[in-house]
């Protein structure tokens, strides 16, 4: 995590600084009511992202004495569990962490607002990169403002990487040379890498031949060809067959602990991540680190900005102008991302980010500047729609052919009729 470098975090930060912002932009200031208002804000993430937010809402608090902020967080599964019969009774808190996943699902429910009337009002953007912005709009109804963006890469050591017989990355790599490194690295006695999220990377494969993993309103699969699905799942579960990256057993018992990856102890080289979970790494691994672009052919085609998450506000929120003040508060506070400090993704706007530049840790600058570096080679994101259902379906037909219990052709043709009908009930 970003914030997980750079000492302790700036407790005694000016809280006045939304006020002076919004003045600057002709924005009403954020102490413009002085109504009693009570919001309840939920995310979910670790101790470390639950501390800062905390602060950010004590900072706010502070420059709007007349708001109480409940704070409510869990980890990423049990958000999702807590949040669904909220939805269901219509308790939604007033503002939520809303996933890519996901959105599509609540927005189209008609259990997010759309925050489009708040957008350089209460909500200044003008600074934001627009298609940056749009990753939150279904149709033309902006159901969530991005926290931060990210962007696919490979993370590794570069001395581990020499152990393998390989100088460097090339700066234009294929999936062809990936294979080739992966098999220096076996026969160094190292793995390659902690194989890849499956809806993630296979949609980038996808992306790079033009197509994606869901079609434009997420009905239906976005490709036709099962034979691209074949290719890509055959490749990773051909690599863990050759002992090239760890078997699924060894995955599935180390999954979510960053100490316990190759990475970390020194036996593999590298992870597949999101830029924003470098500095995490970074920590963990504790010796100098490295990030590589993602491999082609067209690289381009296949790489885009990908919102970390956003904030949203919900449909039943009786506070939706001060939530919207909050929202504004977060992405345009100098202090309150001084705390932040782009745990949650590259901040969108660019004054807060160049006013980070000072702020960050040397990790931290690299996570800036490699996403600056992909940002003019990223194509527009596919629509923000999918399915978890499909996401957990394609998680399990990976596993099963990383144990080598399905093959991928069989596993291709079950993934279509399964996702399908999935999609097509919605």
């Amino acid at each position: 995590m970003l914030s997980g470098c750079g000492g302790g975090n700036n407790n005694n930060a000016a809280p006045t600084d939304a006020g002076a912002n919004a003045a600057a932009t002709n924005a009403p200031a954020a102490t413009s009511s002085t109504e009693p208002v009570t919001l309840r804000i939920a995310w979910w993430g670790g101790d470390t992202r639950h501390s800062y937010t905390q602060q950010v809402i004590d900072m706010y608090e502070a420059a709007n004495p007349n708001v109480t902020i409940e704070p409510e967080y869990a980890s990423f599964d049990d958000y999702w569990k807590k949040l669904a019969p909220q939805a269901a009774a219509n308790r939604l808190p007033d503002i939520v962490q809303m996933d890519v996943s996901y959105i599509n699902q609540y927005g189209s429910n008609g259990q997010l607002e759309d925050m489009t009337p708040y957008l350089n009002k209460q909500i200044q953007v003008a600074d934001v990169n627009e298609n940056v912005l749009a990753t939150g709009k279904i149709g033309d109804k902006q159901y969530g403002v991005p926290l931060g963006v990210n962007v696919l890469g490979f993370q590794y050591d570069p001395e581990l990487l020499k152990k393998a017989g390989v100088d460097s990355i090339p700066e234009n790599w294929t999936w062809d040379q990936y294979k080739e490194i992966a098999t220096k690295a076996k026969a160094a006695g190292l793995y390659m890498d902690s194989s890849m999220a499956a809806d993630v990377f296979f949609n980038y494969y996808l992306r790079t031949k033009g197509l994606s993993l869901y079609n434009t309103d997420g009905t239906a699969l976005g490709y036709e060809d099962d034979a691209m699905f074949s290719e890509f799942f055959g490749m990773l579960s051909g690599l863990i067959e050759a002992g090239a990256v760890p078997s699924q057993d060894k995955l599935s018992q180390t999954k979510g602990v960053i100490e316990e990856t190759d990475v970390v102890k020194s036996t593999g080289i590298g992870m597949w991540q999101w830029s924003n979970q470098y500095v995490a790494l970074q920590i963990a691994v504790n010796r100098p680190m490295a990030l590589a672009q993602m491999p082609g052919p067209d690289m381009e085609k296949g790489l885009y900005m990908q919102p970390s998450m956003y904030w949203s506000i919900t449909a039943n929120s009786k506070a939706k102008e001060e939530a919207a003040k909050f929202v504004d508060f977060w992405t345009n506070n100098v202090e309150a991302n001084k705390l932040i400090k782009g745990e949650r993704g590259v901040p969108i706007s660019s004054k807060i980010k160049e006013a980070l530049t000072t702020e960050l840790s040397d990790s931290g600058k690299q996570v800036f500047q490699f996403v600056a570096d992909m940002e003019p080679k990223t194509s527009p994101m596919s629509p923000p729609v999918g399915s978890p259902e499909v996401v957990a379906l394609l998680t399990d037909l990976a596993e099963q052919m990383n144990f080598g219990q399905i093959k991928p052709d069989a596993a291709a043709a079950q993934f279509r009729k399964e996702a399908n009908a999935i999609l097509g009930s919605r």
